[in-house]
């Protein structure tokens, strides 16, 4: 199929109400993965005591390792899939991969000999997660119109909250809080934890299948296996896109830089807040999974209000005020993190207040930014670029760590832990400073050729 033909059948799911739900929730199920697993329950589980000394410095290279081999592999996944017209297939796979990595965590006990078990299967998570999710936004254009995009867009992202909100509320209540909590579970032997991680997989699986079997693949559009793009050719074609925008819209190739920087940031404030609540404030397991729901909160509706203002202002005014926010909010916890949890609550959830304004007005800009008629190319490269530098926050985070124990002296690395706080900082000012280069233009003139 073209880029120019719309099939019956992706005429019919563009009209109808359920494919719209159906997408939506897959987003709903991927907080089993992104708000328990990675970030509020199972990174703190595995950054304990229990796993050794340094534990939180040795998931931020695992991450950080994940983060390369998405840069590699993930930017051609979305194109390969396109042309070879098996995009839900391929998201079933991953998917899948990403359940069976949730499993795999439920026998990671407390134990120094199960450390390096429980970064693999989280750094395997985070890769396919990030393969389906390349496939699962690669579908917004199926299920909407120009004129509805943005709703549509918006629903997933708010139904990821929610479901992770759900999620967190049930794992607190049922698993985590009680002595004993369902079905007889009991924190002894980390129980409690690895039984959270089977739930995780049944909800991806679970909020998964409607998609799944809603957004079905056209078997007209398949291309027969000898007309599949090789990697070598995917990895061309994508590098002849990065040129040609370099030579023709300058000023977007300079905001999909910058956005990516300052986006690796802003994921680095959720996937190592729950670690730095528990590690250097104090914060129990189950009052983690309070701050996070908090923090899932003050995110959502934060980011719808700050939507008049993005309006109002431009999505680069609230991009600049959202970072510039945060900045201080991070400089703050890290020189008052001795003072006390108070001090987390407070500047923690300002950090969370400011990362779905940021988030959202980022999209905003690109979309005022590309030429009419480019959207999904731009897009499409948008999704690439952010992961192209995923493992730099990680990486921060860790390098920081490391460094702060060098400064102070510390043998305990862990003891050091409030100094990844500065990597991820590092990482968010030098996505503003990129930002700075870009013009704020709603019409630019140059535009891709085809």
């Amino acid at each position: 199929m073209s880029e120019t033909t719309v099939t019956t059948q992706q005429q019919a799911t563009r009209t109808g109400r359920w494919p719209v739900v159906a997408w939506g929730l897959w987003d709903w199920g991927s907080a089993a993965f992104n708000a328990v697993i990675t970030t509020f329950v199972f990174s703190v589980y595995i950054t304990s005591d229990s796993f050794g000394d340094g534990a939180s410095a040795k998931l931020g290279w695992a991450l950080a390792g994940a983060g390369v081999l998405i840069a590699l592999f993930a930017p051609i996944t979305g194109r390969r899939a396109d042309h070879s017209g098996r995009r839900t297939f391929w998201l079933s796979v991953n998917t899948a991969l990403v359940v069976l990595a949730s499993t795999g965590l439920f026998f990671v006990k407390p134990s120094p000999d199960y450390l390096w078990l429980g970064l693999l299967l989280l750094a395997a998570g985070n890769i396919f997660f990030e393969f389906a999710s390349v496939q699962y936004n690669a579908m917004l254009n199926e299920i909407s119109t120009p004129a509805n995009v943005g709703r549509i867009s918006g629903l997933g992202w708010g139904l990821g909250y929610i479901g992770g909100i759900v999620l967190l509320l049930i794992v607190f209540y049922g698993f985590i809080d009680p002595e004993v909590g369902l079905f007889g579970v009991t924190g002894e032997d980390g129980l409690d934890v690895r039984v959270t991680m089977l739930l995780c997989a049944v909800w991806t699986t679970v909020f998964s299948l409607p998609v799944i079997l809603t957004i079905r693949d056209d078997k007209a559009s398949r291309r027969p296996r000898t007309e599949v793009v090789s990697v070598v050719e995917s990895y061309r074609q994508l590098f002849q896109t990065i040129r040609l925008l370099w030579q023709t819209d300058r000023n977007t190739a300079y905001f999909l830089l910058a956005s990516a920087v300052f986006r690796d940031g802003l994921a680095g404030v959720f996937t190592f807040g729950g670690v730095l609540a528990a590690g250097t404030f104090g914060f129990s397991p189950g009052d983690v999974i309070i701050f996070a729901v908090a923090a899932n909160v003050v995110a959502g509706v934060a980011t719808i209000a700050f939507g008049t203002l993005d309006d109002r202002w431009g999505p680069k005014k609230v991009i600049v005020g959202s970072l510039s926010c945060m900045l201080v909010a991070g400089t703050v916890i890290f020189f008052l993190h001795d003072r006390g949890a108070t001090i987390f609550w407070v500047f923690g959830l300002l950090l969370c207040i400011f990362v779905g304004p940021a988030q959202s007005a980022s999209r905003t800009f690109l979309a005022r930014l590309i030429p009419e008629g480019k959207e999904g190319e731009i897009f499409g490269l948008y999704a690439t670029t952010g992961r192209a530098v995923s493992f730099l926050a990680p990486a921060a985070w860790s390098g920081f760590i490391v460094m702060g124990a060098a400064v102070t002296g510390v043998a305990d690395k862990d003891s050091a832990e409030h100094w990844g706080i500065l990597g991820i900082m590092l990482v968010l000012a030098l996505g503003l400073g990129f930002l700075t280069k870009v013009r704020a233009t709603e019409n630019p003139a140059s535009s891709l050729s085809s």
